[in-house]
């Protein structure tokens, strides 16, 4: 098709606001999916997202619109996810289109990750088609809304469309308005092949299958390809496009967007945000890549049964394959044996992929705390940098510890405002700005050390404000902190994987509640089990898992009391010389303790 009748777009928003509902009605409008094919959310293919309600994976499909005009248009959609975890895909995503429908609640307003993408798609200089959504609903307020949208795009109110996307209402319009806003692609068909991966996902047949956004040149069935990051080259299986389900075409031409079936059986040699071109005639230089997205969060995941090991490191090679921003490498625990040390972005992120695993590939695991990386410089002048509490070194080695800050604005009805306030200066935030976005609405602007929101502050902030805020985070960089390593010791003997980095400030109160919530999950045993939390060589909390006691004098009705005593110091020894070589078995519970102490 001519370039100028092909548009590429996308849909951004906050979480909830009807990315894929909207999506789907474009669906069914241009007729690409037929009544009877139509489920929703149908570009949510995985069960998680369904189940979630929320989009993980970036998903694109090509539908064909006449317009007003009377013209066949090809529209390439590509659907983004509104979580904070998954920027990344979204930034994936921009860069393989021209514009993007920017859809807002008309119940919510413009929220955190409203502005977040938004602000990505001007920095890839795309136009954007602002749309309000959910008129249908009783609490709607369009024009209140609208006004939002013109104060920050700085568009006309009267201007931005009005939609119900559950009900189709004004959806053709939408279409129009991207037909008549959003640019043509600008590529030279004539050019070398310049392909940009902006996604893939691992096919059992096909091998590595490239989602590409193809900017110069064509590609054909046949052709060498060569990938530019990476040197590698390949001969496509299959060419085609998405409709919503893969359907081949055998070529694809400037400014189309589709697959490519590479036959490539590892990760690493199809990187996302590479360059695809001609091995015989190549492009001199590759499309501008994005920046590697870098892990924030990192937790160790063990398989329970040792022998899952293996199946274990396959499903995160495959997981890794489908999500570029997902790291891992071996690492060994004295209590929980061999597993996998694995960097994640953000918290939802490590729980998808924890689901995930579970899921489809039916592995029983243990996962670690939560942590960051510190940079640490050493009393010689070395710096290193850690995300694990074991790779910590000797106190007296360490000159100082940097921890990761990073900024959070937290969008929320005026009433909250103390509440929200308390919340972040317990977590040692500290107060930036207040900007009131109209009466009923303010973003407060805090700086705030990243391992204290990691665990359960987004939940938190939800109780606290009703399910009412809203928030959003960036990486601000490292300044010094008083940190230390909390050791938890079961019965005398330290448990790795049970270790925390915390705030010197903190290690009193973190280690008395490790410690009275692992005595409720360790099992009782034969004899007394100690459970201490220890910073060095100081123990800092303690509480003992009691005994179970057989009543050995269950037989004895009255009778000699130096019979009953022999009993009781018998059984005395027995249980001592049981502590001596009994090992206390930790269940999966201890480590989500962790997880969850910041609950009360």
């Amino acid at each position: 098709m001519d370039q100028q009748y092909i548009r590429n777009f996308c849909i951004i928003a906050h979480i909830d606001h009807g990315k894929s509902t909207l999506a789907d009605r474009m669906l069914q409008v241009t007729g690409t999916i037929s009544e009877r094919e139509m489920v929703d959310q149908v570009l949510d293919s995985m069960d998680l997202e369904r189940e979630k309600g929320v989009t993980i994976k970036a998903s694109a499909v090509r539908m064909n619109y006449t317009a007003a005009d009377g013209r066949l248009y090809e529209l390439n959609l590509i659907d983004t996810p509104g979580h904070v975890d998954f920027a990344y895909e979204v930034s994936r995503a921009l860069q393989a289109c021209e514009g993007a429908v920017l859809v807002v609640d008309a119940t919510q307003g413009i929220e955190a990750q409203t502005l977040a993408n938004l602000y990505l798609a001007m920095e890839h200089d795309l136009e954007v088609v602002p749309v309000v959504n959910k008129i249908d609903l009783v609490s709607a307020q369009p024009d209140a809304v609208a006004e939002e949208i013109e104060e920050v795009l700085g568009v006309n109110a009267a201007d931005v469309l009005r939609i119900s996307a559950k009900e189709g209402t004004n959806v053709p319009a939408v279409l129009e308005a991207v037909v008549r806003h959003v640019p043509p692609p600008r590529g030279q068909r004539h050019q070398p092949l310049r392909a940009l991966i902006f996604d893939s996902h691992y096919d059992p047949f096909k091998g590595v299958v490239a989602y590409v956004r193809v900017v110069d040149g064509w590609i054909e069935v046949g052709q060498a390809l060569r990938l530019m990051a990476t040197g590698q080259v390949v001969e496509p299986l299959e060419i085609g496009i998405f409709a919503p389900d893969m359907r081949p075409t055998g070529r694809l031409e400037a400014g189309e967007v589709g697959y490519v079936a590479t036959g490539l059986k590892t990760v690493s040699e199809c990187r996302v945000g590479d360059t695809l071109t001609w091995q015989a005639n190549p492009a001199e230089t590759p499309l501008p890549g994005y920046r590697p997205m870098k892990p924030m969060v990192f937790a160790s995941a063990y398989p329970s049964d040792a022998a899952d090991y293996l199946a274990l490191r396959e499903a995160l090679a495959k997981l890794q394959l489908n999500d570029a921003s997902l790291t891992f490498q071996p690492e060994t625990s004295q209590a929980l044996g061999y597993g996998f040390r694995c960097g994640f972005l953000g918290l939802f992120h490590m729980e998808i992929i924890q689901e995930r695993l579970e899921r489809e590939y039916d592995l029983d695991l243990v996962f670690t705390a939560p942590s960051v990386e510190y940079e640490i410089t050493k009393t010689d002048g070395s710096e290193i940098v850690i995300d694990s509490p074991v790779e910590m070194p000797d106190p007296t080695q360490i000159a100082e510890i940097r921890e990761p800050w990073v900024q959070i604005d937290v969008y929320t009805p005026t009433e909250f405002i103390g509440q929200v306030m308390d919340l972040v200066t317990q977590r040692r935030g500290e107060f930036k700005a207040q900007e009131y976005l109209d009466q009923r609405r303010v973003m407060l602007s805090y700086h705030i050390p990243l391992i204290e929101i990691l665990t359960d502050f987004y939940n938190e902030l939800k109780a606290r404000t009703r399910g009412y805020a809203s928030l959003d985070y960036h990486f601000e960089g490292y300044r010094p902190a008083d940190m230390v390593r909390l050791d938890v010791l079961v019965n005398k003997d330290p448990v790795d994987a049970l270790s925390m980095i915390v705030h010197r400030d903190q290690m009193y109160t973190k280690g008395m509640k490790l410690v009275s919530k692992l005595k409720d999950v360790i099992p009782r045993q034969q004899f007394d089990v100690p459970i201490q939390a220890a910073v060095g060589n100081k123990i800092v909390s303690r509480a003992n898992v009691k005994a179970l006691r057989k009543d050995v004098l269950a037989k004895c009705y009255g009778g000699d009391i130096t019979r009953k005593r022999k009993l009781l110091e018998k059984q005395k020894a027995g249980k001592k010389r049981m502590k001596m070589i009994g090992s206390v078995e930790i269940p999966q519970e201890a480590f989500m303790t962790i997880l969850k102490l910041d609950e009360e």
